[in-house]
Parts: C-alpha cells; structure tokens; sequence
C-alpha cells in the first residue's frame, strides 16, 4: 500500500524537480538584462500613468529617460522635484521647469452664451459635437458636459454654470484635458502667463454678438492700448505673444467685452529714494511716464501712471524699485 503512494509521489516531485531545474536555467540562459537606472527613476516617478510626457506610462518614460530619448525633466506631473531626482540618478544637470497649467478658452456660461437648442443625449462632449458643433450657439465654445472632467485624474476639473472651469493648484499639465475636448478650447500655458483671451472664435464680430456677450469680437482695442506690441487681433481673435507680454492688464482694462483674462491684483512700483543715484534708465525705460526726475536727481513714481508692469523693477541697476 505504502509503495503504491510512494511511487507516483517520488515521481512528480521528481518531475518537478527536473523542470524547475530547466526553468532556472532558462532564466538565466535568456535573461534580458535591464539597466539599473529604469526602476529606480520608475520609483521617483509619481505613478500617475497619465501619459503627459508623451509615452505610454512611467516605465516607458524611464526607459526612454535612459536611453536619451526624453529629457530629465519631462515629467509635468513631477515636476522640478522629481526632475531633481531623476536627474541625479542619471548623473547630469535638470534644467529649469516651468509649471504650467490647462486653460479653458471658454467664458460663455449658460447666462452669457445663447443656446441652438436643447441636447437630450449622452453626457459627452465628441457625442454632442458631432450634432451641428453641439448645442452652444458658438460652434468654438465648450459643450459644458464635462468630457474633460472625466478624464483628468487629478480632480482639477469641475463644470459651473455651463463651462468648464480648473483649478490651477491641483492642475499638473498632464495634458488629458487638452487631448480629450473635441472643440480643442482647452491649452497648456506657463502659470506666469497671467494675461490670456478666454475665446477662440473665429467669427466676425457681429455674428459673435448675436450668440455671446463675452466673445472676442475683434475689435482691436486691445491691440491699440498694448505698447508693448504683444497682442494682435489674428483671423477675428486677439491673439497674444507671451514671450511679448509683461502683464501690464491694460488690454484687459480695455476690452469691451472683458474676454481677457489679466492678473488679479495690480502692484504699483515704488522707488527707494535713499538708494536711487537718479541714473534716468527706469523713466526711459516706462513706456507710461509714471516715473518723474532727472539725472542725478531722486526718483519718483507718479501711482495714478503706474500700471504695474515691473519693467522699472527689472531694469534698475540698483535694485531700489519694489512692487507695492
């Protein structure tokens, strides 16, 4: 009885034994070998999978960092940190991150923008786009039924009143967003970019009237106020060089239908009077004659002509000038 359970036991555990044996060499007969560097760079890496460095995943993106197909720092959801990281495993320099963030180039809520007609379908942007540009009067604004919220993976996106609106501190520029709407109203921008168009319609002004009230409209306003030349109105839109703008708002404070979006609190400059040697290059340099004095003589900023564009403070040679 006992032969008769002991044989068939020694002989697959015998078996077992033969086969793992074979599969241990195998291993190590045609085993890949992977450089150290791709799992400690997928470890410093936040695991997110969004594919906003332009691969499929993290370990692609390790990969590709290894093999010098993309750059230290071309992880957006990581960001300077990781980049830091990455870099010191990879023994080189990580240069300079900007953040950036998605915008919505969209103001046309459910009070300001007139609709064609009422959708009764499914809640998805491509879906609703596909029936005459969706049911927004403007054919360039956004549906509102929040594709993009579903999409991003960072809970940045919410839908109010129609369009939908990001949140800038939880937003990590994976580019999902961006990706995802069919009206292609939603773009990465530099976080210091603090003056862009909330429109991207092409139409004449007149037509933009008949279905928007806070529509770009091409009147050119904006363009005549900026003396900094970086905003120009392009096929019936505004249109802004950032490498152009410093922010001075005053095409924000012009536009008639407030479509451009400035920065929300405006410093004035201020001149340190004990530390001025009255050297003139911030008066040449204000395009707004905000600033009074001649040479060798204190200056000083007239407030009601300072739009606070900062281009006294970056020109002071004595770094006396600070935004107040």
């Amino acid at each position: 009885m006992i032969d008769k359970i002991l044989a068939p036991v020694l002989s697959l555990g015998g078996m077992g034994l033969a086969f793992c044996s074979l599969l241990a060499y195998a291993s190590q007969k045609f085993a890949v070998e992977v450089d150290e560097r791709i799992p400690r760079i997928t470890e410093a890496l936040p695991g997110a999978n969004c594919g906003g460095c332009g691969f499929a995943g993290c370990a692609a993106f390790a990969a590709a960092v290894v093999e010098g197909k993309a750059p230290v720092n071309g992880c957006p959801v990581g960001g300077a940190s990781c980049a830091a990281v990455i870099a010191d495993i990879m023994g080189v320099t990580a240069e300079k991150m900007e953040k950036k963030v998605a915008r919505v180039l969209c103001r046309g809520t459910k009070d300001k923008a007139k609709e064609k007609y009422e959708y009764y379908g499914i809640d998805d942007c491509v879906a609703a786009s596909k029936l005459w540009g969706g049911s927004k009067g403007c054919s360039y604004g956004c549906t509102g039924l929040g594709t993009c919220v579903k999409v991003c993976m960072f809970d940045a996106i919410e839908i109010v009143d129609g369009i939908a609106v990001i949140d800038p501190e939880k937003c990590t520029a994976c580019g999902r967003c961006a990706k995802a709407c069919p009206k292609n109203i939603i773009e990465l921008m530099p976080a210091s970019q603090q003056t862009w168009v909330r429109c991207k319609s092409r139409d004449m002004g007149k037509v933009v009237k008949s279905y928007c009230q806070v529509g770009c409209i091409g009147c050119k306003i904006c363009e005549k106020a900026c003396k900094f030349d970086a905003i120009h109105v392009i096929d019936n839109i505004a249109v802004i060089d950032a490498s152009k703008c410093v922010n001075c708002s005053q095409c924000v404070v012009k536009c008639p239908t407030k479509i451009i979006q400035g920065k929300t609190e405006i410093k004035k400059a201020y001149i340190n009077e004990d530390a001025c040697i009255g050297c003139t290059i911030c008066k040449k340099q204000c395009k707004f004659d905000a600033i009074e004095g001649e040479l060798k003589s204190k200056h000083r900023v007239i407030e009601d002509k300072c739009v606070g564009c900062e281009q006294c403070v970056i020109k002071c040679p004595r770094k006396c000038i600070e935004m107040r």
